[in-house]
């Protein structure tokens, strides 16, 4: 069985938290960043689907 490729980063190297402990650069919550590399695929992508709505409420895209 192949398996997939991992999921890439979205981190843009823009390391900056909020009041709210999301990213400035990639939008994720530090538990997202910390856990990233024990996530499996599906996790990831959940993870990103946060970070694009989480852009969308800022009212910026990534």
């Amino acid at each position: 069985m192949e398996q997939s490729r991992p999921v890439a980063s979205p981190c843009v190297h823009v390391c900056a938290l909020d009041d709210a402990d999301i990213c400035l650069g990639c939008q994720r919550s530090v538990a997202e960043i910390s856990r990233w590399n024990q996530m499996d695929n599906t996790e990831r992508r959940a993870v990103l689907q946060r970070c694009y709505e989480r852009a969308q409420a800022q009212g910026i895209l990534l």
